[in-house]
């Protein structure tokens, strides 16, 4: 089941998107394996997680310096690499048992490509004592919609169009999770649930000054 879940999220195909699972970044990735080593790593994450997960935390779209390199949502090469154990993150509580592989040509960032939101939203897991496997990470539009003028290295808002092309996937992975509950990052994500018809409940993205009011609602929706 797992298998042909990453199976169709590998085989989307649209101008101005970049898939990490199906396809080869050729300006960008270290080599050829690239798309085989994110479908490993998301497959290793999602086994972790599917069957035993209690929350899906839902945000807009996979972007260049997280999933794009590394295969997971919301989760940074750097993270996966060792360089965040200063602040208490590691692969191990992404998954066990694999060594995580590097995708992205190492000239381009030595230690990985790293960013925020990951970083914030892994945080937050850590510093509360949550079971990084009780919360699966996912993206509404789970590709990465980029700048075709600026390239790769870039991100963009999703089209509607976009938007509903992820609306089929996202119905897959609740029926795959069976969560209890949903949690939407952000307006963008809230706004596609709601179309759907999918309960759920809104917090604040960490992006653009929004972190303490993400951890603020994250920690009252732990303790209701």
């Amino acid at each position: 089941m797992l298998d042909r879940f990453v199976e169709k999220l590998s085989a989307y195909r649209s101008e101005g998107v970049f898939n990490p699972w199906g396809e080869r970044d050729a300006q960008h990735d270290l080599d050829r394996n690239g798309p085989e080593i994110r479908r490993h790593q998301l497959q290793k994450y999602l086994a972790e997680r599917i069957g035993q997960a209690e929350t899906l935390l839902l945000a807009e779209a996979i972007g260049y310096q997280g999933g794009h390199f590394s295969g997971i949502p919301m989760t940074s090469e750097r993270l996966l690499l060792g360089g965040l154990k200063h602040k208490q993150l590691h692969a191990g509580l992404v998954f066990c048992d694999l060594s995580p592989q590097r995708t992205s040509r190492p000239e381009l960032r030595p230690l990985g490509f790293t960013e925020p939101t990951a970083t914030i939203v892994w945080g937050f897991l850590v510093e509360q004592g949550i079971d990084p496997r009780s919360v699966v990470l996912w993206n509404a539009f789970p590709w990465h919609p980029y700048h075709p003028q600026k390239g790769l290295l870039s991100n963009r808002t999703p089209t509607d169009d976009e938007l509903a092309a992820g609306h089929q996937v996202l119905r897959w992975m609740l029926e795959l999770g069976q969560f209890r509950q949903v949690v939407a990052v952000g307006e963008k994500s809230f706004a596609q649930l709601q179309q759907l018809g999918i309960p759920a409940t809104k917090v604040r993205h960490p992006a653009n000054g929004g972190a303490g009011k993400f951890r603020t609602q994250m920690l009252e929706l732990l303790e209701t």
